[in-house]
């Protein structure tokens, strides 16, 4: 498979060297010192593209693939107000599109877990819900895709909830998200369930970059050769 890399910063080198193990050729490498040369030309002369870069290029990116008729991965959060547009875009376009806060099989799974544990929570309001995520200094957003994934996952469960926040709220409506910046945390996520007399808490931590790589590649063998609009979910059958 013939990849394009719009990206090309610690992930994107990552995810290119998982890309060469399995076996796969990079025929376009994008980052900021030669973003004229991501045109419709150049990316047509791969299978897929996946994308890693910031909120602010992220949407013109995602267009430019669909105009090249090239499937598209994406990890780049920060822009999700936008996500009915992007939708749409794809759809105009007959495009493939597939974006996830989180490629990690196994942040993917704790997505699972915290659904149900949401569910079965909902039966005891004395447990009070919150969340601490912590990520590199270098993570621009805040708090991060994954910890918003998450947060919409308690907030279908939990009739007690009506929106999450940044920070501490007094407000028994709100999901507080802690959100820490603090080198060299690849990502890790907590979800607190605190009462009168105890604690349950579910986490997830990375350790490195890797699972997220591996994830992102997969989910580009996933896609090449497909049109539509697909969650990590429906690669893995989740």
């Amino acid at each position: 498979m013939k990849i394009a890399l719009i990206g090309y910063g610690r992930m994107g080198k990552e995810i290119e060297q998982i890309a060469l193990e399995r076996g796969h050729t990079i025929v376009l490498k994008i980052d900021i010192s030669n973003q004229e040369e991501l045109t419709t030309e150049n990316l047509s002369k791969a299978d897929v593209a996946i994308e890693f870069t910031i909120p602010a290029s992220a949407l013109s990116n995602y267009e430019i693939c669909f105009r090249a008729g090239v499937p598209v991965v994406s990890g780049t959060t920060g822009w999700l107000n936008k996500r009915a547009e992007v939708d749409e875009l794809c759809r105009k376009l007959n495009g493939c599109f597939l974006y996830a806060s989180n490629f990690s099989l196994g942040v993917n799974l704790f997505f699972e877990l915290n659904r149900k544990l949401a569910a079965m929570m909902n039966h005891y309001p004395e447990y009070e819900v919150s969340m601490t995520e912590i990520h590199h200094t270098k993570k621009l957003d805040a708090p991060s895709g994954t910890a918003i994934t998450l947060a919409e996952g308690i907030l279908a469960n939990n009739d007690a909830k009506k929106q999450w926040v940044l920070g501490k709220s007094e407000n028994p409506e709100d999901l507080s998200i802690e959100a820490i910046r603090q080198d060299p945390y690849p990502g890790l996520h907590a979800i607190k369930y605190n009462s009168a007399v105890d604690c349950i808490e579910i986490t997830h931590n990375a350790y490195n970059r890797k699972g997220f790589a591996i994830g992102a590649v997969l989910a580009a063998e996933f896609c090449a050769g497909k049109k539509g609009i697909f969650t990590l979910s429906d690669m893995l059958k989740l």
